[in-house]
């Protein structure tokens, strides 16, 4: 057996990937599993996204490699979505970035930007690819506390007093997954100040703007923000493009140019047919927005009741695609908790253990499932 390379053992199976297998076996075992766990749009694209695609088949550029830097149309579209829906100005051809997935993006910033031991500002609770792409790259991961009891916002005052000197980098996620917490245009200011200060680069994830949320916001609003920031957006949420692989990173082009680096020794450029579809996408009228947002909210009032028939709670304010629900106090670990809901009701639904320690005692579910299979879960709960 050839040893594989050492920076294997700092990282572990995703979880999702690990848990449904679980959950696949169980339903080939003959349980009629209802799978909350998983934020995986389960609508379709708007019908002109999917013609795009279908009509660029038959063009004579769509079977070549593509251009690192996606189709200047494409660009132009991204720069025309964020200052439509931000009020940020962009510039086309050095401050944007088309990537295979946002996902994509947290790998090649960490390796264009992290050497070996330099230390990376972690949410806690938070994505776990934050986690264990830092660890891959060598750098080290650094937990920052995100607690129900100061909203599930960064506490910069208590950072401000730790050593901050080999952080290089700060991980931030708002709208916030998982909790659903919503960032202000205050806070981003504070952050930027924060990050200018200490000499840190933020990148700001932000894929869930626009589900269930009326205030969408960018760190890239807040002034000087292109100094120290970057945001990842994808359109696998928004445009229900989830396995389409569409995301982008923005920011200044010193930044881009060195995500850039990374990136073309990566891939060959995305498919043109997917480009062609994401153009579609981001020109959709106030409409398609809508329509989302109403069969979300619709789904969201029934998740309401399910996680009441739990004993849980939860905040009405949170926006996004799950609800993240308190478990009751009698409730002593969030995994033994889903678990006997798996095996007893078959029902998956997410621990918030995966998301960190701040997570135990919280559960997430999705609401990408019908409102059918929401009813049928309640009434099996």
């Amino acid at each position: 057996m050839i040893e594989v390379a050492k920076r294997l053992y700092t990282v572990e199976e995703y979880y999702f990937s690990r848990k449904l297998r679980e959950v696949r076996q169980l339903i080939s075992d003959g349980k009629p599993i209802i799978n909350m766990g998983i934020g995986s749009p389960d609508l379709h694209p708007a019908p002109e996204v999917i013609k795009a695609l279908q009509d660029s088949v038959a063009d004579t550029l769509a079977h070549q490699y593509q251009s690192y830097q996606g189709l200047p149309e494409l660009r132009e579209s991204i720069k025309g979505f964020y200052r439509e829906r931000f009020g940020v100005t962009l510039e086309r051809d050095t401050e944007i970035l088309p990537l295979m997935g946002s996902k994509e993006g947290i790998m090649h910033i960490s390796m264009a930007f992290l050497n070996e031991g330099d230390e990376v500002l972690i949410p806690d609770p938070g994505y776990p690819t934050y986690t264990s792409v830092t660890k891959l790259v060598g750098a080290t991961p650094r937990y920052y506390n995100l607690t129900e009891s100061n909203g599930w916002l960064p506490d910069l005052d208590a950072l401000e007093k730790e050593d901050l000197s080999s952080v290089k980098l700060m991980w931030l996620n708002y709208p916030h997954m998982p909790t659903g917490t919503n960032a202000t245009k205050a806070l981003y200011s504070k952050l930027v100040a924060f990050a200018r200060k200490n000499k840190i680069l933020l990148v700001n994830d932000n894929p869930y703007s626009f589900v269930l949320n009326d205030t969408p916001s960018s760190i890239l609003q807040a002034e000087g923000a292109k100094d120290v920031a970057l945001e990842l957006n994808s359109l696998s949420k928004t445009f229900n493009m989830a396995g389409w692989r569409v995301g982008m990173v923005l920011g200044n082009e010193k930044n881009i140019n060195a995500i850039l680096k990374v990136k073309s020794n990566m891939d060959s450029g995305m498919f043109y047919g997917i480009q062609k579809g994401a153009i579609a996408a981001l020109k959709c009228s106030e409409d398609w927005y809508e329509s989302i947002n109403n069969v979300y909210g619709e789904r969201r009032e029934l998740m309401y009741r399910l996680a009441e028939k739990l004993g849980c709670t939860y905040d009405k304010n949170a926006v996004g695609m799950f609800i993240w629900a308190k478990l009751p106090e009698s409730v002593a670990s969030a995994e033994t908790f889903i678990d006997k809901i798996l095996y007893d009701k078959s029902i998956f639904i997410t621990p918030g253990t995966i998301f960190g320690k701040n997570g135990e005692g919280y559960i997430r579910f999705s609401l990408c499932i019908p409102k059918e299979k929401i009813q049928e879960a309640i009434n099996r709960i």
